[in-house]
């Protein structure tokens, strides 16, 4: 079963990170919502995290561990909310299984295919030779090289930790990762659809979910409702955390 961080009592909400993310990522924010009388489930999906190693990579398998992990824990009528990756296993989950979501929130993604565009992020990770024994900053340093954003980093090396004494890893299976990385950007298929309520969060400054766009999400998710956040880029989630919260907790409540 999935690795979870489990906050609070209540309705179960559960969230799933994005590529190359972890629980982690959620922490703050799943703390909060917990306060407002949720259950919150924050998921390591499948290579990620804690969560099980597996060649094996695809939408259909995470929706699979995901309906697993609820079934495992008695989930019913969830709130669900995934982020870039993890909002394209919530859609596909959504229209898949109507019956277990109560409503659906989407961080910064569409149902359309994106074209593999995290090249740069895999050249800084493999960059890393872990037989040498670097420390975290001689980590840092030769992904810098690849990746100047500070903040990308940030989020990249959470996922560092000590293997064994003196040895650290990242705690995502990178090689198969890589190996299905054109699973990340696949297409939802046309024919599903998810008839309940809806939540689009797009960053200003993003390009994932364009105007352009619009018109097809509300073909697939009609009673969707769209929400900008300012001054956002794709990790609108921790780039404006107060406004992603207050704009969650109005839609869930």
């Amino acid at each position: 079963m999935l690795f979870s961080k489990i906050e609070g009592k209540g309705k179960p909400f559960v969230i799933i990170h994005g590529f190359l993310g972890m629980s982690d990522n959620w922490k703050t924010l799943g703390a909060q919502f917990a306060e407002q009388g949720f259950e919150v489930h924050m998921l390591d999906m499948r290579n990620h995290g804690r969560s099980l190693q597996s060649e094996e990579f695809s939408y259909d398998l995470m929706v699979e561990d995901v309906v697993t992990y609820c079934k495992e824990k008695e989930l019913k009528e969830i709130i669900l909310l995934g982020h870039s990756m993890g909002g394209k296993v919530a859609m596909q989950l959504a229209c898949l299984y109507p019956d277990l979501l109560e409503k659906l929130l989407i961080a910064d993604i569409g149902p359309k295919y994106y074209a593999p565009h995290h090249q740069k992020i895999i050249e800084g990770l493999q960059a890393v030779d872990f037989s040498t024994q670097p420390s975290r900053s001689d980590v840092d340093e030769i992904v810098s090289k690849y990746i100047s954003d500070f903040g990308t980093r940030q989020f990249l090396l959470k996922n560092l930790y000590w293997e064994t004494q003196g040895q650290l890893a990242f705690r995502f299976n990178l090689d198969a990762l890589v190996k299905n990385i054109e699973e990340i950007g696949r297409v939802l298929p046309d024919d599903l659809s998810f008839e309940k309520e809806t939540m689009f969060l797009r960053g200003a400054n993003s390009n994932y979910i364009l105007d352009d766009d619009i018109s097809s999400i509300e073909h697939q998710f009609p009673k969707m409702k769209l929400v900008t956040v300012p001054n956002s880029g794709h990790w609108l989630h921790a780039e404006q955390p107060k406004i992603f919260y207050s704009e969650v907790m109005n839609f869930i409540k």
